[in-house]
């Protein structure tokens, strides 16, 4: 068995003995059961000649060949999200560029789907901001998309978390922009854990009263709300806002810690996903929801038990940094042929914690290629001065 040394949280260096790849990428025989997106991440061009914490460089061949693997394992793709480092390295200029080509990229695809964020990214947050300006910038953003040929996943917003000064400012903001929309969009709540600067959200710091207004929200544009995408990593406040949804209006988990059990659901409904996570475990989403949709259930909850850890090591506080583990579980897995991130994210996260994704992920039996992922950790680790 293939054997490589890794560093432990106690400062110690210790080999680790791989086990045989479990989980193959295979395009689903039928149609899933649950609607399921991977908010997917892009692929850094490394040769560019570039001020990487400032300006994004994309591989765009790289970036569109990732997502063209998501489809073909039956899974839609969230673009332009926080997993594509949206406020974290990828701009709006760059953002859109993204869409476009993404929407493209989706037409000569069969079969292939594809939601795409707009949001207020391109103004800066500020106290001082009105309104009518954060109205303004939503607009900007869905007609661009819109003109597009895209579907709208509706971000959540810094520029309104910084100028709202009450609830009725949300709900001023979301009634006029969602009165505006083309077709049914999705709406996206990201807590504060992924982003500190959509702290108060809904105009309350508690999340149980910014739920009331959310609700309002929906309840008041349910004919131009396809879903709502919670993303507070908290199982039953999801289901509480779940079970009271307005009809048509669908839950899509962001619940990173949690999504087995809200995507199986219970009694009373089921989450379907919108998931960064999904974009590091594909193959083992895939087989899943193939599982479910066949009523294996036991199957499915055996695939993907073993991801549930991983994913709760990647999206370990300070969340914000997940996307790190998500584009190191890329390279590990030979889906991109390097681990350099716009805005330089690859340094976001340690040594230590890389080789416990590495761990996890041979546990998970999610490593494609045992050598070739033993050959890439080793390389990682020599860039962080631990050698063999």
């Amino acid at each position: 068995m293939t054997t490589v040394d890794l560093p432990t949280a106690d400062g110690k260096i210790l080999p680790f003995e791989m086990s045989a790849p479990r989980i193959s990428a295979e395009r689903p025989k039928r149609p899933f059961n649950r609607i399921a997106f991977a908010a997917a991440h892009v692929v850094a061009d490394p040769l560019a000649d570039n001020d990487p914490w400032i300006d994004p460089a994309i591989d765009w061949e790289a970036t569109l060949a990732f997502r063209r693997h998501l489809w073909a394992l039956g899974l839609g793709v969230a673009e332009a999200m926080d997993t594509a480092q949206r406020g974290m390295g990828l701009d709006w200029n760059t953002s859109l560029e993204l869409i476009r080509r993404s929407v493209a990229e989706a037409r000569a695809t069969p079969g292939a789907v594809l939601a795409s964020g707009a949001g207020t990214d391109h103004v800066a947050p500020d106290p001082d901001l009105a309104i009518e300006d954060v109205i303004a910038a939503y607009e900007e953003q869905c007609g661009a998309v819109e003109e597009a040929g895209g579907r709208i996943i509706l971000m959540a917003s810094r520029a309104l978390a910084a100028a709202a000064r009450e609830p009725e400012d949300y709900l001023r903001v979301y009634d006029r922009i969602l009165s505006q929309v083309s077709e049914p969009v999705i709406i996206h709540w990201l807590g504060e854990m992924f982003d500190p600067a959509l702290a108060g959200y809904w105009g309350h710091d508690d999340h149980w009263e910014a739920m009331e207004v959310c609700l309002a929200v929906l309840e008041a544009n349910a004919a131009k709300v396809d879903g709502i995408k919670i993303s507070l990593l908290d199982k039953d406040k999801e289901i509480a806002l779940r079970r009271r949804l307005p009809d048509g209006v669908r839950m899509y988990t962001g619940d990173d810690f949690n999504f087995p059990e809200l995507i199986e659901g219970d009694e009373e409904g089921y989450s379907d996903a919108l998931l960064g996570i999904f974009d590091a475990i594909a193959p083992a989403a895939s087989a899943a929801l193939a599982a479910l949709s066949g009523n294996r259930r036991e199957d499915f909850r055996a695939i993907l038990a073993p991801t549930l850890e991983l994913s709760r090591h990647i999206f370990r506080a300070p969340t914000r940094f997940y996307k790190t583990g998500v584009v190191f579980m890329a390279y590990l897995n030979g889906l991109q042929d390097h681990f350099v991130m716009v805005g330089g994210q690859q340094s976001a996260r340690s040594a230590v914690h890389l080789a416990e994704i590495f761990r996890l992920a041979d546990r998970a039996g999610l490593l494609s290629d045992s050598e070739r992922a033993a050959t890439r950790m080793r390389d990682t680790m020599r860039l962080h001065g631990i050698a063999a």
